[in-house]
């Protein structure tokens, strides 16, 4: 079953949300926190290890329940039931989109095209636990008979993005292997990373799932290259694997057939890190990590199938995140976490949200007439408060703010999570209360100094408070924002799970590239030809 296409705007709660916007806009939250002193419960979801408070948000449970009225016009229970059961939502490239079946129990009954998937799904989880134990104990050797000792990561996309973040992510649970990841077509990039690698002990995984992407094949057959003047073709066999679709393509590379880990249509690449495509993430940390991170994210996946919407936090992200795009037009969202391990998260979403929901033309093929997705950015906390901290705090533009936090950190230093989540609370109630003139002047601040030290405060934030940083509980982080992702896409009436938008770059590259191999410069704009004629004039 196709997913209903339905305009939000055109609804009834559209309206009735739009007559509430106006009612509300102009009110400080520090009001509602005075006027119901039960704010902070109404507005906190305690669910397994996650303490999600959403107070702190220019909405009250009108707003909540207006949301969910709209949910019931959209039909989004029905969305929600097409995206678990199988059905083909990604219809513009006619798939069904299961990244949750790669999460799913060994006894779940998935369907894609009337096939279960999940026989399929743990014969791989197999293969990639055999080998990354067999790597990892070094049983698996090199072609000189020594344990490897490095990993590195050859792709692009989500066959980077994803992968990347989840080792940097998990780098506590790491293993004596040290990984690595090449992805830029930059040839600097990868030359600086094979600066520092031992041939003889180490391991390349090749992602690509058509084995036909410029930058990865790039980089790969740069890497053989490199690595054919310390061994012989035979000996790539031993040193190369891949995560691919496109068999003939691997094994015309040198790889064998045994080293080849399949991947499926019905996986979209910036959701892919649950397949073969997380084969970094089990030799880094181990298939028993890697298996959590898959328990974690199922867990999540059963909380927003099952879990009514007023009590289900991607829900409600979502619900909040079209609030302020939608109402108070706020073009971005920051994601700021408490702590250092997830410095590539933001990186990671800005791909999964970006990507996902950047999209102009509706489930009817229609141009919409509102606005979709959202600009994603954010650094850890603290070093992002003296970074652009000022600009929420005190500039022109309301950006509302995911905070996420950790009870306990990994090494146990007291002192320093103590400062650490200092902050994290202080900011979240600065950004809430903010400080007024009658504060500033009681500071006994210069007259003419005042207006510069008045914050306004009212600055939306979630506040996500976890027990630890482990596998289990990333797992769920990431797919809590997968799914929030997907209730945007249903409730803005666009199709997620394609990426028509980053193909018409890729194929004027080519042609470019061609015209510079050739210094033949077809028909372009004036900028492009000056530019091309300039580059080839320098080489």
């Amino acid at each position: 079953m196709a997913l209903n296409s339905i305009n939000p705007t055109q609804t009834k709660a559209w309206d009735k949300l739009k007559d509430h916007f106006e009612a509300i806009k102009d009110d400080h939250m520090k009001t509602w926190f005075e006027q119901n002193p039960g704010r902070a419960d109404e507005f906190t979801i305690k669910w397994d290890d996650f303490y999600v408070d959403f107070s702190k948000n220019r909405m009250t449970s009108e707003t909540m329940q207006l949301f969910k009225e709209l949910a019931e016009e959209i039909k989004l229970k029905d969305a929600v039931s097409s995206y678990f059961e199988g059905d083909t939502i990604n219809q513009t490239e006619g798939r069904a989109v299961m990244h949750t079946a790669l999460r799913a129990p060994e006894n779940s009954k998935i369907l894609v095209d009337g096939v279960n998937v999940i026989p399929e799904i743990y014969k791989v989880k197999a293969l990639m636990k055999n080998f990354s134990d067999a790597i990892i104990n070094g049983t698996k050797k090199g072609f000189s008979n020594k344990a490897f000792t490095d990993v590195v990561n050859i792709g692009i996309g989500g066959s980077d993005l994803g992968p990347a973040m989840v080792v940097d992510s998990l780098a506590f649970y790491g293993n004596h292997l040290k990984p690595h990841f090449v992805s830029n077509v930059d040839g600097d990039h990868v030359n600086e990373v094979l600066k520092t690698l031992n041939p003889e002990t180490t391991l390349f995984v090749i992602v690509s799932k058509t084995f036909t992407t410029q930058e990865t094949l790039s980089n790969a057959t740069t890497i053989r290259d490199w690595f054919l003047k310390h061994a012989t073709q035979d000996d790539v066999a031993k040193h190369f694997v891949a995560v691919s679709t496109n068999t003939a393509k691997v094994e015309a590379f040198g790889i064998e057939a045994s080293n080849i880990f399949p991947m499926w249509d019905w996986v979209g690449g910036r959701f892919s890190l649950w397949s073969a495509v997380g084969l970094s993430i089990s030799l880094a940390v181990g298939h028993d990590n890697f298996e959590s991170l898959l328990e974690g994210a199922h867990k999540m996946d059963t909380h927003f199938r099952e879990e009514e919407f007023e009590t289900n936090i991607p829900t409600v992200l979502a619900f909040l995140s079209i609030w302020y795009n939608n109402f108070f037009e706020a073009e971005s969202e920051a994601i700021i976490p408490y702590t250092q391990y997830l410095n590539q998260f933001a990186t990671y979403l800005q791909q999964a949200i970006m990507e996902s929901n950047g999209k102009s033309i509706d489930r009817s093929g229609n141009e919409v007439g509102y606005d979709t997705g959202n600009l994603i950015w954010g650094e850890p906390g603290t070093n992002s408060q003296h970074a652009f901290f000022q600009l929420i705090h005190q500039g022109t533009k309301l950006i509302p703010a995911d905070f996420i936090g950790f009870t306990k950190s990994l090494h146990g230093n007291k002192d320093h999570q103590d400062k650490l989540i200092s902050n994290y609370f202080a900011q979240t109630e600065a950004l809430l209360n903010g400080k007024t003139k009658d504060e500033v002047v009681a500071e006994g601040t210069a007259p003419e100094i005042i207006p510069f030290k008045v914050f306004a405060g009212n600055k939306p934030t979630n506040t996500l408070l976890i027990n630890q940083l482990t596998p289990e509980s990333l797992g769920k982080l990431i797919a809590m924002y997968e799914h929030k992702i997907f209730v945007q896409g249903v409730v803005w009436n666009i199709y997620s799970f394609d990426q028509f938008g980053v193909e018409l770059g890729k194929q004027l590259a080519t042609k470019i590239l061609h015209e510079i191999n050739t210094s033949s410069i077809t028909k372009h704009d004036a900028s492009t030809s000056n530019l091309l004629n300039h580059y080839l004039g320098n080489n």
